[in-house]
């Protein structure tokens, strides 16, 4: 990947509505150029444009990391984890834990049924222990493009 392409990224990341004329001016390309480009990083999977919402002003104002150690393979129960609706975040990790995710909840009655009834009950679950979230100080999206 270029610096052009970078920096179409980052422009996107400050503002993923930003006009593809305006991303020209700022990168050195034609709208048309930039379109392509941008059609091109979708298509191979480098970037998404979405919508980034506020947990708490959607109802959901229980967030955690759980952080969870299986017996087995750990893909299976990545999967699984992977498919529940709370779930928005799945990764394997190297560590005290196996796998590390992060979930949304209406609150803690909640909360407890997702770790009681869904999580724990996957086979290879062996434990869990779970960060809840008091307040988020930092959630960036410019990953990739300023280094």
């Amino acid at each position: 990947m270029d610096d052009v392409s970078k920096g179409i990224i980052e422009q996107l990341q400050q503002d993923g509505r930003r006009p593809y004329a305006a991303i020209g001016k700022a990168v050195g390309l034609s709208e048309a150029a930039v379109r392509q480009r941008v059609q091109r990083l979708l298509d191979h999977g480098v970037m998404q444009i979405v919508a980034v919402t506020d947990p708490l002003q959607l109802g959901f104002p229980r967030q955690a990391m759980i952080g969870i150690r299986v017996e087995g393979e750990l893909e299976p129960v990545a999967d699984r984890l992977a498919d529940m609706e709370e779930i928005e975040y799945v990764v394997i990790t190297a560590g005290s834990f196996d796998i590390l995710a992060e979930v949304l909840c209406e609150g803690d009655d909640h909360l407890l049924e997702v770790l009681s009834h869904q999580i724990r009950a996957i086979p290879g679950v062996r434990s869990t222990e779970t960060f809840v979230y008091l307040k988020l100080r930092k959630q960036t999206y410019s990953w990739g493009v300023r280094w």
